[in-house]
């Protein structure tokens, strides 16, 4: 997966970046190029990096609940001691 999302983040500048660079010549290839690789990282890149990092973590431990809360005062208690 890191090697996935490796790749496409370096597709995505590249595709960025030959957009601009031939924007100057055909506008319209150059905007077409920009569009999608814009596309591409918003609607493919970013859910995958979301997913890839998020995976095997349990969101209970950063929802704000009674246990919670009791811990990050006793930590703030032991850090000011």
């Amino acid at each position: 997966m890191k090697y996935l999302l490796s790749t496409l983040l370096v597709m995505v500048i590249i595709g960025i970046c030959l957009g601009f660079y031939i924007k100057p010549d055909h506008r319209e290839t150059g905007d077409l190029i920009i569009g999608l690789s814009i596309v591409v990282g918003f609607f493919i890149l970013m859910p995958l990096f979301i997913y890839h990092r998020w995976k095997n973590r349990s969101v209970k431990d950063y929802m704000l609940t009674k246990e919670n809360i009791k811990k990050m005062r006793e930590f703030s208690k032991k850090k000011k001691l």
